[in-house]
């Protein structure tokens, strides 16, 4: 039983030691089945060399194990949080992949410097606020989940699909599981290129209209960047 899930999740999660976005076990990713209201998501702590799709976990939006021998991801109820905030989204790529969680413990946004940051995020990545003591010491995961949920609208959280939780890592999202690794790998390419445009030019910004061009011509209605879909 949810096989095809499990199969995919565990595609996207060896996707994120391919890509060189973790180290050891630092990372997972989800992906939910809306109509079955279940997610399948990484097992805590185990290593991505021997994880199989046996491994993968598939919780119900409560969180209660359905599938699975393992306990899952300890970031699971931040995922969860997310796919309760906004129903757009279908999957979950969390790491601690180096430039973006530079950023991300420096409190600072990725601001849109150039056209390969505006040709997947509208504007600045933000970084959510700290999070008080009684929210860390309470539920922590969820609690994580809802200070990320506090920076996106309805309206601009697939505009946006990635956000910096302050002091921990990065966080991005998409239509499903391989959708959002790819965000992650684009998340991290962007953090490591501000970072370096900023040395050279404190002053580097994109202009409004450059960032509405990149951005709209390949997600806008009018959308012509690629093949688009065959009829």
């Amino acid at each position: 039983m949810y096989r095809e899930l499990k199969e995919r999740v565990l595609r996207a999660n060896l996707m994120l030691a391919k890509e060189g976005l973790i180290t050891l076990t630092w990372g997972n990713v989800s992906e939910i089945d809306r109509e079955a209201g279940v997610v399948a998501i990484k097992p805590s702590g185990v290593e991505y060399d021997n994880m199989t799709v046996d491994d993968i976990v598939v919780v119900d939006l409560d969180g209660n194990v359905v599938d699975g021998r393992l306990r899952p991801s300890s970031d699971t109820p931040t995922h969860l949080e997310l796919y309760k905030s906004f129903k757009e989204i279908g999957g979950i790529t969390h790491t601690h992949s180096r430039y973006a969680t530079s950023w991300s413990q420096a409190g600072v946004p990725i601001p849109a410097l150039g056209t390969t940051h505006a040709d997947a995020f509208y504007g600045a990545v933000p970084v959510t606020r700290e999070m008080t003591a009684a929210e860390i010491e309470g539920e922590y995961e969820k609690n994580t989940g809802v200070v990320i949920a506090e920076c996106f609208t309805d309206e601009n959280v697939m505009a946006i699909p990635a956000v910096l939780v302050a002091s921990h890592g990065p966080f991005t999202w998409g239509k499903d599981a391989i959708s959002s690794v790819k965000a992650s790998i684009i998340l991290e390419e962007v953090a490591f290129m501000a970072w370096h445009t900023l040395s050279l030019n404190p002053n580097a910004k994109i202009s409004e209209a450059l960032l509405d061009k990149h951005y709209m011509r390949k997600h806008g209605k009018d959308a012509y960047y690629g093949q688009g879909e065959k009829k």
